[in-house]
């Protein structure tokens, strides 16, 4: 049981999207497996956050990040309307917690409230994908 649990964990540090289904079909309930998932990925957006200020100036500098929104621009637009919350929202079937983390510090964002909506962003995808992975598990018994 305990390498199923690592098995998912390192799934949601680098494919959130299968970590769930794969600790379901290794026979971890499917909580279980859903708050292994969260706990990687959750965990590689905290690393990612480490390198700090000197890491958010690079980026900046790298892609040429203005810190001044341009709402003309696609991006700038998104981001002016649902902000971090949306990006913690859409992270985890999108771009994933490195991604997310990398842009938002970029942008700015301050690590602590970053961390909190990646985090928490997630939660909704664990439970849909947990009640998926357990609904399916269960059909496929009959």
């Amino acid at each position: 049981m305990i390498h199923a649990m690592l098995v998912v964990f390192g799934l949601g540090i680098v494919y959130f999207l299968a970590a769930i289904p794969t600790g379901v079909a290794m026979h971890l309930h499917p909580v279980t497996a859903a708050v292994c998932a969260w706990t990687g990925y959750t965990a590689i957006a905290a690393a990612m956050l480490a390198p700090g200020e000197p890491a958010r100036r690079w980026l900046a500098a790298k892609f040429k990040v203005s810190p001044q929104p341009n709402p003309e621009k696609l991006f700038w637009r998104a981001w002016l309307r649902w902000g971090l919350p949306g990006l913690g929202l859409l992270a985890p079937v999108t771009c994933g917690p490195y991604f997310a983390a990398l842009i938002a510090l970029a942008l700015g964002e301050k690590p602590r409230r970053l961390i909190f909506w990646i985090a928490l962003g997630a939660i909704p995808w664990c439970i849909l994908f947990a009640v998926l992975a357990a609904t399916g598990n269960s059909l496929m018994k009959r």
